[in-house]
């Protein structure tokens, strides 16, 4: 079978200009015309990227921003040409890079419906044939015959992906815009998607959401610094991209404070995760470690250590209570290791509390909104996750039926 797309070697350079632009009096501003402040500097937004799509295949792309992700699918939409390498092309392509691409702010919702498709390369009849389920889709038929400059960001985006999705292209390319619709259009979104790639059409699919994308896509392509860093199997690629972050964010964590001569304090505090590093961000699926180093010179055999958890709204999770009675001390030090499992923690922002105390009496030492961490998804059930959708924690329970 031959591949609906071929990427061969392709690479994409833009030119930057650096203009030095002090400020000048007039004569100044007239003397610089006639001297040359501008230099210019190569960069290649993507570096010799290859690889095939075959018929029916869901691929993902993914990276970090600066990757070159959109640049590769502006030039697969012939938006752009690439400087080199080409592109061989058996299916007509349908793109939903940016909201309102392709759609004339001065017409209306039906209008942009005949026009977005005739761009797309349909004929009218074919659109005739589909008009219906656009805009049964899309949910703007109130408001169909209105100009789309009255149209909210939302409702436009609406309208583009069903039009995008609803005709029949043989290759349908999606950037991140997705993420502009509610979660209700969302779930919608991902659910056409799923049929469409059902049906046996291909899709491109650039998001920053591993859930979304790991429920859609089985193969994935991830890109580095403008290159081919893997093609493989959607969830090793979720992997490698998850591992890379975390390694570039290793010893972010760690957070020492000043030790003051007899006073009961914390001196150092950190989030490890199971290979010893100091890191801010974890996989859902992995353990990871609280550590805190605290100086005790007034030690008191009724101190206690709290630790509370916040979510990124504040809102807070747990506390747990720890008499220091029960630690070893070491020079007037204590190091306290606290172990999280797995799975325990939906993905978000979250934050930590810590406090020594004197049950009932007095506060010795408080540190708040310290050692902020994020747990991400690495392709799970979260494929339409937004934050605080799934509450905070995930509850292990038994369930049986009666029957």
């Amino acid at each position: 079978m031959k591949p609906i797309l071929e990427i061969q070697n392709i690479s994409k350079r833009f030119r930057i200009k650096h203009e030095s632009q002090p400020y000048l009096s007039i004569r100044d501003a007239i003397c610089s015309m006639f001297k040359s402040k501008t230099t210019d500097e190569e960069f290649y937004a993507l570096k010799h990227v290859s690889f095939n799509v075959f018929p029916g295949e869901s691929i993902g792309i993914i990276g970090k921003n600066g990757a070159g992700k959109s640049t590769l699918l502006k030039i697969l939409s012939k938006i752009t040409p690439p400087t080199s390498g080409k592109i061989i092309s058996r299916g007509r392509i349908a793109s939903l890079l940016e909201v309102g691409t392709g759609f004339h702010a001065e017409l209306s919702g039906r209008e942009n419906i005949f026009l977005n498709g005739s761009i797309l390369g349909m004929k009218r009849r074919e659109i005739q044939n589909k008009f219906d389920e656009i805009v049964d889709f899309s949910g703007v038929e109130k408001f169909l015959d209105t100009p789309l400059k009255h149209f909210s960001s939302g409702m436009q985006l609406r309208l583009a992906f069903a039009v995008a999705a609803f005709l029949e292209n043989e290759i349908l390319i999606i950037d991140e815009v997705l993420a502009v619709g509610d979660a209700e259009f969302q779930k919608k979104c991902m659910g056409k998607m799923d049929e469409v790639s059902n049906s046996g059409r291909t899709i491109l699919f650039v998001s920053h959401n591993m859930g979304a994308i790991a429920q859609l896509c089985k193969k994935g392509v991830l890109l580095a610094e403008g290159k081919t860093s893997i093609i493989s199997d959607m969830h090793q690629v979720i992997d490698k991209y998850l591992d890379s972050n975390i390694k570039s964010s290793r010893d972010l964590n760690r957070k020492h404070l000043t030790k003051w001569k007899n006073k009961n304090q914390f001196v150092e505090l950190q989030m490890i995760n199971s290979e010893g590093h100091y890191v801010n961000e974890f996989k859902h699926n992995e353990k990871y470690f609280v550590q805190v180093k605290l100086y005790l010179p007034e030690y008191n055999p009724s101190l206690e250590l709290a630790i509370s958890l916040y979510d990124r709204s504040k809102n807070r999770i747990f506390t747990i209570h720890e008499p220091l009675s029960k630690f070893k001390m070491s020079n007037e030090e204590i190091i306290v290791k606290i172990m999280f499992p797995s799975n325990f923690l939906t993905p978000g922002n979250y934050s930590w509390l810590m406090c020594i105390n004197h049950p009932g009496i007095i506060i010795q030492d408080i540190q708040d909104d310290i050692c902020e961490f994020i747990i991400v998804d690495n392709g799970s059930q979260f494929y339409n996750y937004q934050a605080g959708s799934y509450g905070s924690v995930f509850v292990n329970y038994e369930i049986e039926s009666i029957y």
